[in-house]
């Protein structure tokens, strides 16, 4: 058995093994969320891999993305997280889009043999495309909202999309959401932080006047990525585990205990 089934076949047993190993997930962003995400999804053996990102590694990257060092800085995101998923679990199948979403395309992207659809892109046009496009198909979708500005990884949660507050990416989607005919199931991910006020945006060099940064901490990207991963392993694992209360109760007074 390859190293890192062992500690999650303690957890899920063989039949969890299995439907994690036979589900296909996308994922839209290969940065600071998409690329924690997708490493999660891998270290849980999560069979098949949709990777979309159109961007190269930036030094600016370095301070939050796992995909970005020094040795990968202007190589594409989606061939570093890639080589890094393979190292992790030689047995997963990937594709890997080089590419942006746009509303043109994006039904085309999301293919009816794929089990969950996880957003974790920022331009907002594209994220509704995007969850449109997995609603239609009756898909699982998981939204990652904005964690930049944020410090406290204590406040992020996970709601219905129509139900999230005190995030203004989630506002601003929920608005394009109800026009774009988008209903309620998908799963966001979002902070009730207030963004700090005044956050500093930097022009980056040669990516045009359109490509500005946040501020952002090392963490915050990470924790909204497996948060997000979280929603998508457990919905796919259904009732494989069992809720504590059917647990057996002696072994849950020993485990307490210690």
């Amino acid at each position: 058995m390859q190293g890192y089934k062992v500690r999650t076949r303690l957890l899920t047993g063989d039949e969890g093994l299995d439907r994690l190993a036979r589900a296909h997930v996308l994922i839209a962003g290969a940065g600071g969320v998409g690329g924690s995400c997708i490493e999660a999804l891998g270290r849980a053996g999560v069979g098949k891999l949709t990777l979309i990102d159109f961007d190269v590694v930036d030094p600016s990257n370095t301070n939050r993305q796992v995909v970005a060092l020094n040795s990968t800085i202007g190589r594409p995101k989606v061939d570093v997280m890639a080589e890094r998923v393979r190292d992790i679990n030689p047995d997963v199948d990937l594709t890997l889009l080089c590419r942006r979403i746009s509303p043109f395309d994006a039904a085309e992207i999301v293919t009816d043999d794929v089990d969950v659809v996880i957003d974790c892109i920022d331009a907002l046009t594209s994220k509704v495309a995007l969850i449109k496009a997995a609603q239609e198909r009756g898909i699982f979708v998981v939204s990652s909202m904005g964690a930049g500005g944020r410090l406290d990884p204590g406040k992020v949660a996970i709601a219905d999309l129509f139900k999230t507050h005190a995030c203004p990416m989630a506002l601003a989607m929920r608005k394009i959401a109800r026009r774009s005919g988008i209903q309620e199931g998908v799963r966001a991910v979002f902070s009730v932080e207030r963004p700090m006020p005044h956050i500093p945006r930097a022009y980056v060099p040669g990516a045009g006047a359109q490509k500005t940064i946040n501020g952002t901490i090392s963490y915050m990207p990470g924790v909204f990525g497996f948060f997000a991963a979280s929603e998508a392993i457990r919905h796919l694992l259904g009732d494989v585990i069992p809720p504590e209360s059917k647990r057996n109760p002696e072994r849950l007074a020993t485990e307490e205990s210690h």
